[in-house]
This record gives structure tokens, sequence and C-alpha cells, in this order.
């Protein structure tokens, strides 16, 4: 188990590291690394996101599965980066998404924190515990795979 400290991954980390591109980009940044261990991903939610333009129309609320998503790219930055960078896989896949819960909606103006744990690695698949946080407060948890792959 590594438990060396990486620090930050800052926007220009995270757009080097994943394939993501707005408007699927979920995270903004992610703090906390230690080693492929722990994480935690920040996504500033605003008011001018496309989501919010059909999800709701006069109550925006963050789609459960952008959610998700920014939980699997925070996992995503982590692993990466632990990685030695002429071993980084080209592509990363959802391998698996289980026991998701859906607490508290989150809403442009929130801050949401993804803090992600490992569970197990096997090969080129890695799985986390994860859980969306707003102000402290518990608003999702779920658990996702990921496969990592050279194609």
């Amino acid at each position: 188990m590594n438990e060396e400290t990486l620090g930050v991954a800052d926007i220009n980390e995270i757009l080097r590291l994943l394939p993501h591109r707005y408007p699927f980009l979920m995270i903004d940044r992610v703090v906390d690394m230690r080693g492929d261990e722990h994480a935690v991903g920040i996504k500033n939610i605003t008011f001018n996101e496309p989501q919010f333009l059909g999800h709701f129309p006069n109550n925006p609320v963050m789609p459960g599965v952008l959610v998700i998503e920014g939980m699997a790219q925070t996992a995503g930055v982590l692993c990466l980066r632990a990685m030695p960078a002429d071993g980084r896989p080209r592509s990363v896949f959802f391998l698996t998404i289980d026991k998701a819960k859906f607490r508290k909606p989150a809403v442009p103006g929130d801050t949401l924190e993804y803090h992600v744990d490992k569970i197990a690695h096997r090969r080129n698949m890695w799985w986390y515990r994860a859980e969306a946080k707003v102000d402290g407060a518990l608003i999702a948890e779920a658990e996702v795979g990921a496969i990592f792959t050279e194609a």
C-alpha cells in the first residue's frame, strides 16, 4: 500500500491525464491524494452548465449520473497519477457501478467533494468506494470500478 502524498492535480493536469472534455469533465481539481488509495475531487457547480437547461427548468438539479461520473473521474486521476508516465494506458472505461444511493440533490452554487477510497486493484482493473458531499453532508455514494486499456 503506497501512502505517498501526491498533493493536488489542478485543471491542467486533469486535462493531461483524462480524455474527458467540456461538457463531460466533472471535476475541477483533485486534492488530498495519497498514493492510489485516497483522493478528494472538487466540482464547482455553476448555473451555466448545459445539463441545467433540461434538468430541470426553474429547478436546476445536478443529474445523479453526472455525480457518479465525477466520482469515477476523481478515481481515474488518482490511478493515472500514481502510475509511471511511460506505463499510462490510453483509455479508461466503467467496469461497474454498485450500491449507488442518492440522498440529497446538488444544485448550482454548491461545491461537490468526491471522496474516493480504494477497495481493490487487480491487473488493469480498479475499484473505489466514493462519497459525494456538499458542505460536509453526504449527498450520494457508490462503488465504482474501471478498466484501463492500451487501445
